[in-house]
């Protein structure tokens, strides 16, 4: 689907949403949110794609909201930035967030450049984040006389404690991507010209050595269960759904190829085949 601010690339099952305003640094609207959602619902829905990359074009991530309207993006008839971020069919209530938090697809952020406000709350509901030595991040809502949005309040403390949470939200202020490392928020730094082999690579893992049902079953027992206050809830869960996987095509490719020593081509589609009792929390 051709979208106006997003390009899109599959290959070989890794879909690479590139962020495409490269003049305002990648800037965020309302038609960015919307597309990034619509692109994330449609990943979840497509078998064909197995990982989603997310990056910037340009020298940048994502600068934020786009502040051209001065304060009338935010209040008043203006306030339209986050409103709009839904996909036009089969929308989550939620925008963006919404559409990849809940997408079946394992999501990896490649961080380019500036990535604040939006533009790096959005990283939060992926899985994987990765940045280069140029990528600087702020969680710069106090500066602005906002608050964290996007959900961030609930994935931020998650991902790095609620201690570090706290120090970057009340500062506001920009900081590097060894800091960010540093603090667990993302995973590995690397040099700008590595930052899409290394995302590519990573997702390539995935694509080719694992089953598109076991990645989505185990995506959502690890965001749905991690800020679970009792780890025995889970077992309510995980038993029979591990009860459910054991006879399935996927389980009998996976054991064939580790002792014929080869790749495997598990068989289930995401789209068709998920077990009961998905989805568990319905």
């Amino acid at each position: 689907m051709a979208y106006e601010t997003i390009l899109t690339s599959l290959d070989a099952g890794v879909l690479t949403l590139t962020l495409n305003r490269p003049e305002a640094l990648n800037a965020y609207t309302a038609t960015m949110g919307a597309e990034l959602a619509d692109a994330f619902v449609q990943a979840d829905a497509d078998d064909a794609v197995r990982v989603v990359i997310v990056t910037g074009a340009g020298r940048g991530f994502c600068a934020g909201a786009d502040m051209s309207a001065g304060a009338d993006a935010f209040g008043g008839e203006g306030a339209k930035l986050f409103g709009a971020g839904r996909p036009k069919t089969g929308a989550p209530k939620g925008g963006f967030t919404e559409a990849i938090y809940s997408c079946r697809k394992p999501s990896i952020a490649a961080i380019n450049g500036g990535a604040v406000g939006v533009g790096i709350t959005m990283t939060l509901p992926m899985d994987i984040r990765i940045a280069s030595t140029k990528a600087k991040i702020g969680f710069v809502f106090a500066r602005r006389g906002l608050a964290p949005e996007a959900g961030a309040a609930s994935f931020l403390p998650r991902i790095v404690g609620l201690p570090q949470a706290l120090r970057w939200c009340y500062s506001g202020r920009v900081f590097p991507a060894d800091e960010a490392l540093a603090g667990g928020l993302v995973s590995e730094v690397v040099e700008p010209e590595d930052l899409l082999p290394r995302a590519m690579a990573i997702a390539r893992e995935i694509a080719d050595e694992t089953s598109a049902i076991s990645i989505a079953i185990t995506r959502a027992l690890l965001w749905r269960f991690s800020g679970e206050a009792d780890p025995l809830k889970v077992l309510g869960v995980d038993g029979p759904l591990a009860m459910a996987m054991g006879g399935t095509a996927d389980v009998k490719e996976g054991v064939a190829a580790f002792l014929e020593k080869r790749k495997p081509n598990f068989p289930g589609k995401v789209s068709t085949d998920m077990p009961k009792p998905w989805p568990w929390w319905e």
